[in-house]
C-alpha cells in the first residue's frame, strides 16, 4: 500500500509517499520512504519573531501542490499509484490545518481513495521507527517541540497513555523566548544551542523547575523568567565591551540549556523506572538538540536503557512522519479511515483520545 502524507500544522509544508511493503515484511521501515518534499517558512516569519498564522496558511496554499509534484517525481510515481491519503488533522494552527485537510480530502475524493486524519504528535513519536536503531514496544516517548512537552507510554501503534506534560511553556517555546531575550534570531532553538556550546557551565544558578515535584509534569516559565532577571541585572551594569557581552550571553545560554536538559533527562529516567520500560524515544523538533541527545546517551549508559532518535531530518515537522503514521493506521482494523469528502480539524486534540480500539 502506498500512502500519501500531507503535513501543514504550523510553519512547514511537507508531502511524502510511503510504501508499507517493508513494514509488512518486517524489513527496516525507512526502506518504505519513496519520496518527500518539504518547505520551511522560517525565513518568512523571522521578521515577526514568531509564526504569523494567516501568513502560514497562505503559504501552505501556495506550496502544497508544487511539493506534491516534487515528491511524486522523486518517487517516480503518479497519482494513480497512490492507495490512500493521510493528513495532519491536528493539533496545530486552525487555518494551516484547514489547508492540508481540504487539499487531502479533495484529492482523495477525486481519486476515489480512502483518507485518514493523523494526530501530529503520533507522527513525531512513531518517527524513530524510521531510524537505524528501532525501539521495541512498549517504550517511553519524550515529545519535545515548540508547542508540546510530554512523556507518553507507547504500548503499540494507536496505544498511548499520557504520563506527564508541561503546565505552561513547552520546551521549544522556552528556547525561543530565551533566545529572544539574548538577542538571537527566530527560531531560537538551534541558535541558543550553538551559543551554549561556547559558554562556561555553572556561571548562573538557574532553577530546574519541578525537578523534585514527585510527578512527571514540567514547567518552564520560571526558567525563562530567571533568564530575564539575569539579563536585566547585566543591563543595569551598563557594560559596553562587546567581548564581555558575548561571554555573558554564551554563559547564560549554557546555564539555561543545562537546566532545561537536566529536567527533561530526570523526568525521563523517572518515567522509565515507574513503568519498567527499557526503551526511550526522543521525538519532536527539540529532539535535534545535541546537548539533550548527549545527556540522554550518558544517562542511558549509566542506567542501562536504550535511547532511540528519529533521523535528524525527520525531527522537525515533515510529510514522511504523517505518511508513515497514516500507513500504520491503515494497516490496523477500525482505523478511522473514510471515503467521505466531509472533514474537520482538531486544533486542540488529546493524543490518548485517538487510541485504536
Amino acid at each position: 500500500m502506498i500512502v500519501l502524507g500531507i503535513e501543514t500544522s504550523c510553519d512547514e509544508t511537507g508531502v511524502a509517499l510511503y510504501d508499507t511493503s517493508p513494514w509488512e515484511k518486517h524489513a527496516p521501515a525507512h526502506q518504505g520512504i519513496l519520496g518527500q518534499a518539504l518547505h520551511s517558512q522560517i525565513a518568512m516569519h523571522r521578521d515577526y519573531g514568531g509564526v504569523v498564522p494567516e501568513l502560514a496558511s497562505r503559504d501552505h496554499i501556495r506550496r502544497v501542490l508544487p511539493l506534491l509534484d516534487d515528491a511524486l517525481h522523486e518517487a517516480r510515481l503518479q497519482l494513480k499509484d497512490v492507495d490512500a491519503v493521510a493528513y495532519t488533522q491536528g493539533p496545530g494552527l486552525a487555518g494551516a490545518l484547514l489547508v492540508g485537510s481540504a487539499f487531502a480530502k479533495s484529492l482523495a475524493q477525486g481519486l476515489n481513495l480512502p483518507s485518514i486524519g493523523v494526530h501530529h504528535l503520533e507522527g513525531h513519536l512513531l518517527s524513530p521507527l524510521l531510524g537505524t536503531s528501532v525501539p521495541e514496544f512498549p517504550f517511553i516517548a519524550l515529545l519535545v517541540s515548540g508547542g508540546h512537552t510530554q512523556l507518553m507510554l507507547v504500548s503499540g501503534v494507536g496505544k498511548y497513555q499520557l504520563l506527564g506534560e508541561t503546565l505552561d511553556d513547552a520546551a521549544g517555546e522556552a528556547f525561543d523566548k530565551t533566545a529572544k531575550l539574548l538577542g538571537l534570531d527566530y527560531p531560537g532553538g538551534a541558535a541558543i544551542s550553538k551559543l551554549a556550546e561556547t559558554g562556561q557551565p555553572g556561571r548562573f544558578d538557574l532553577p530546574k523547575p519541578m525537578l523534585h515535584s514527585g510527578d512527571l509534569d514540567f514547567s518552564f516559565s520560571g526558567l525563562k523568567t530567571a533568564v530575564l532577571n539575569q539579563v536585566k541585572k547585566f543591563e543595569m551594569l551598563g557594560i559596553s565591551d562587546a567581548q564581555e557581552i558575548a561571554t555573558f550571553q554564551a554563559d547564560l545560554a549554557r546555564s539555561f540549556v543545562d537546566s532545561l536538559v537536566a529536567v527533561l533527562v530526570s523526568k525521563s529516567e523517572k518515567a522509565l523506572k515507574q513503568t519498567g520500560c527499557k526503551h526511550l524515544v526522543l521525538a519532536g523538533g527539540v529532539g535535534a538538540n545535541l546537548q539533550l541527545r548527549a545527556a540522554l546517551n550518558t544517562s542511558a549508559k549509566k542506567n542501562r536503557f536504550d535511547v532511540h532518535y528519529p533521523p535528524i531530518d525527520l525531527c522537525t515537522d515533515n510529510g514522511v512522519m504523517i505518511a508513515f503514521a497514516g500507513a500504520l493506521r491503515m494497516l490496523a482494523e477500525n482505523n478511522g479511515s473514510t471515503t467521505s469528502g466531509a472533514f474537520d480539524i482538531k486544533p486542540r486534540w488529546d493524543l490518548a483520545s485517538n487510541n485504536l480500539v
